[in-house]
């Protein structure tokens, strides 16, 4: 490695210990999540201040946060949890979110003067995912039917657009593409299947004898595991996280078998390395990506910040709150905030929006901001409504 690449990824890795830190020092006066820091860092090593650049290895380090980002938010959702009432639900509520958001999409598509359409509509039907499961959990809301709720929408606010993505923006041939994702989903099924069978007796001594050890077989099996499906969705043409996300939900199934000891210690493990270390790269990196330029050329973009974010409310929120009509006012009002709270993937979908020429860098960066302000607000206004009773 070049000089230049050390000391960028020195500033780098200081930002990542810094935002934390950072985070629990204002958290008397306001709650940051370390991912909106970690983007603001970004900005500031790289457009601001200019004092981190990037090559070819921190490029490939931040790809590799990104799959890991992705299999981590696989590994969250509990499928036999979910399915059922929850999961239908989820669908149909994501599904008039696309409606909703292709539709104001290309309604805007003649004020971006470029093909933003496509881009804009599927960036406003994401949901954070795994950015509202460190919150759910601390609040304690994971363990009722409104957690459950959340969880089911969250999780197909972030499967829906990434198929939407190998689908519609991977590829120029979209009917060939459903063709393929239909053999990939019964490559996951098969996965699913034999995760699911008993372990032999030699596997299960060997995991459990190398939890503690340098051998860390069950650490280096899930490895072998998300590159196997990131490999098998880029050969068959997908987008690779669709992969990655996939082999997360294959492994949650495989690790149901282990002894709750054991699950919690790899998961520990796999949290560890993925928010210690891959998953912090990406999100600095995204940041140093800011065109901050563009905004600077085109301050009345800042226009766009607000409207952005009412649009992930409007379009991610609303399905939600309309489909809940049985529960009080609050509870909807909260599970609509928490489904429009979007980051990671409105970064990603930008990001190919701006490398493919169909958004602009300053349509970008407004959608960005937005989505880093749904992130700073809107989780906080849900469990402000969660904590307060209707009378």
């Amino acid at each position: 490695m070049s000089s230049t690449t050390v000391s960028s990824l020195v500033v780098i890795l200081f930002v990542a210990a810094a935002a934390p830190i950072v985070s629990d020092f204002i958290s008397p006066w306001l709650l940051v999540p370390s991912v909106v820091l970690e983007l603001v860092g970004g900005i500031l090593i790289g457009p601001v201040f200019d004092i981190a650049s990037e090559d070819d290895i921190i490029s490939f380090l931040a790809a590799l946060g990104l799959t890991t980002l992705m299999f981590l938010a696989g590994l969250e959702i509990d499928m036999p949890r979910i399915r059922g009432g929850p999961l239908q639900r989820a669908i149909g509520g994501w599904a008039a979110s696309l409606a909703l958001g292709l539709g104001l999409g290309f309604a805007l598509t003649p004020l971006d003067g470029t093909r933003s359409g496509l881009i804009v509509g599927l960036a406003i039907t994401t949901t954070a995912l795994s950015t509202l499961l460190p919150i759910l959990r601390d609040s304690g809301e994971l363990r009722n039917q409104f957690g459950t709720e959340v969880l089911a929408g969250a999780a197909v606010g972030e499967l829906g657009p990434l198929i939407a993505i190998s689908v519609l923006l991977s590829t120029d041939r979209p009917a060939r593409t459903v063709l393929v994702l239909v053999a990939f989903i019964a490559v996951v099924l098969v996965a699913a299947g034999l995760a699911m069978r008993p372990r032999s007796e030699r596997l299960a001594r060997l995991l459990e004898q190398t939890m503690t050890t340098s051998g860390q077989l069950a650490v280096r099996l899930v490895m072998l595991f998300v590159g196997v499906m990131v490999w098998v969705a880029q050969e068959l043409g997908l987008d690779v996280l669709l992969g990655a996300f996939a082999a997360g939900m294959v492994f949650r199934l495989f690790s149901a078998g282990d002894s709750e000891r054991e699950a919690t210690l790899v998961e520990a493990k796999l949290e560890g390395l993925g928010f210690g270390f891959f998953v912090p790269l990406f999100f600095i990196i995204s940041g140093m990506r800011f065109d901050l330029d563009a905004i600077r050329d085109r301050p009345a973009i800042l226009i766009a910040v607000p409207a952005f974010l009412l649009a992930f409310i409007v379009v991610r929120g609303v399905p939600a709150f309309f489909i809940q009509h049985q529960w009080r006012m609050n509870d909807r009002l909260a599970l609509a905030c928490y489904l429009a709270t979007e980051l990671p993937l409105v970064v990603v979908i930008t990001g190919i929006g701006v490398q493919t020429g169909r958004l602009k860098s300053s349509t970008s960066a407004a959608l960005v901001a937005a989505a880093m302000l749904s992130v700073l607000t809107l989780p906080l206004v849900a469990a402000r409504l969660r904590s307060v009773q209707e009378p």
